[in-house]
C-alpha cells in the first residue's frame, strides 16, 4: 500500500493558524458510514448526535510546556530543544535544532534554573540529555518553557490554555490530544445529563505525532512506541461497555490507539507502551465511533481514520472539507464517524 494513496491538496490558508473563539463552535463534519452521507454541524451538536447509552472516552493528558531555547555552553549559539520524554533518573529523551551542533558532551544553558548535557546522540534529531535545575522541574518548565505547537502553526498562541483540554490532568504529553480541545465543560455536563458515561484514559502523546512518514509504503513505517495508562475504574467501566453492547466512542486517535492496543477479549489496567500501527485493513475490536480533526497528508493519523472510515470515503470527506472551507489541523474543525 502507497503512502501516496493518503496526499490530499490543501490550500495553505484553511490551517488553523489559533483555535477558535469558542472551543465547542468548530465546525462539526458528521461521517455515517452506513448510509455513507456526509452531514454538517457545530460540534456542540455533538450532544444531540451521540447515543444516550454510549460511553466516551477522553484522554486526559496534559501537554508539557516542553519547548525551551538556550545557548550551547562552547559556542553561544542557540539552541532550540522539545522534550519528549523522561528515560531515566532526569535523562530526558529529547529533539533538537539544529541537531548539528549538538554532540556528545555539548552542555545547553538556560538560566541559572536549567541546563542540560547531551549523554547519547541518538537517530533524526533525537539526543538524551542529563537535566539540572534547581527546585520542582515542572515549575521550571512552567516558568521557561513554551507550548510545543507543530510546525505549521506560524501564529503566537496569546492563551497557552487553548492548547490544553479542559479535563487535562496528567502531565506527560509532548503534543496534545487535539480532538478534545473542542470539549468545554459545559458541554460536557450537558453530555453526561444525557446518560452517557465518560471514562477516561491517559496517554502521553510523543514523538509518533511530529514524525513525518518517509517511506514509498505504508507497511515499512515504524511507529514510536507511547505509554499509556488504564486505571481499574476505567477498566471496569469499558469492560462493562463491552458486556452490554455499548457503543464505545474514542475522542481522538491517541484514546482509539491505546484501547485497541489494550484490548485482549477484555480490558487491563496498568502502565503500557504500545506502538500499534493502524491503517486501511486493519480489524477494529472495540471501538464504533470516533470524534477526530482533519489530519495531515500522508500521515499515520489520516491512515488510521482511513482504516476507520474506509479510504474513499476518507477521501470524500476530505476533499468536502476542503470544498467547504473546513479549518485543517490541531486548531481546526471536527469530524464524527459513526
Amino acid at each position: 500500500m502507497k503512502v501516496d494513496q493518503f496526499a490530499f491538496n490543501l490550500p495553505e490558508n484553511q490551517i488553523a493558524q489559533h483555535p477558535h473563539e469558542k472551543r465547542d463552535h468548530s465546525k462539526l463534519m458528521v461521517l455515517d458510514r452506513k448510509e455513507q452521507t456526509i452531514t454538517h454541524h457545530q460540534f456542540y451538536d455533538i450532544v444531540d448526535l451521540l447515543d444516550p447509552n454510549s460511553v466516551l472516552v477522553i484522554n486526559d493528558t496534559k501537554v508539557l510546556p516542553a519547548r525551551l531555547v538556550g545557548v550551547k555552553a562552547e559556542t553561544k549559539a542557540s539552541i532550540e530543544v522539545l522534550l519528549l520524554k523522561t528515560v531515566g533518573p532526569d535523562l530526558w529523551e529529547a529533539m533538537v535544532k539544529p541537531a548539528k551542533r549538538v554532540s556528545l558532551g555539548t552542555k545547553i544553558h538556560f538560566t541559572d534554573a536549567l541546563s542540560m548535557e547531551c549523554k547519547e546522540v541518538l537517530d533524526s534529531g533525537l539526543r538524551v540529555f542529563k537535566l539540572s535545575y534547581k527546585g520542582l522541574l515542572i515549575e521550571v518548565l512552567e516558568h521557561l518553557g513554551t507550548m510545543p505547537l507543530p510546525p505549521y502553526i506560524k501564529e503566537k498562541l496569546v492563551d497557552q490554555d487553548r492548547y490544553q483540554t479542559v479535563y487535562a490532568e496528567h502531565i506527560g504529553s509532548a503534543a496534545a490530544p487535539t480532538a478534545g480541545l473542542h470539549f468545554t465543560k459545559p458541554l460536557l455536563e450537558k453530555i453526561k445529563a444525557k446518560g452517557i458515561q465518560i471514562v477516561p484514559i491517559t496517554l502521553s502523546v510523543g514523538l509518533g505525532t511530529f514524525k513525518p512518514v518517509s517511506v514509498t509504503h505504508v507497511e515499512e513505517h515504524q511507529m514510536h512506541a507511547e505509554t499509556y495508562t488504564i486505571s481499574p475504574l476505567s477498566a471496569r467501566f469499558l469492560n462493562e461497555a463491552v458486556k452490554n453492547k455499548r457503543p464505545i466512542v474514542c475522542v481522538g486517535t491517541t484514546s482509539l490507539r491505546a484501547l485497541e492496543a489494550n484490548y485482549n477479549n477484555q480490558f487491563e489496567s496498568g502502565t503500557f507502551s504500545t506502538n500499534i500501527f493502524i491503517y486501511p485493513g486493519y480489524s477494529f475490536k472495540v471501538c464504533q465511533q470516533l470524534i477526530t480533526n482533519f489530519h495531515l497528508p500522508k500521515s499515520t493519523l489520516i491512515m488510521l481514520v482511513s482504516a476507520f472510515a474506509g479510504t474513499t470515503f476518507t477521501k470524500k470527506a476530505y476533499e468536502t472539507a476542503v470544498e467547504k472551507d473546513y479549518r485543517f489541523f490541531s486548531f481546526g474543525d471536527a469530524m464524527f464517524i459513526k
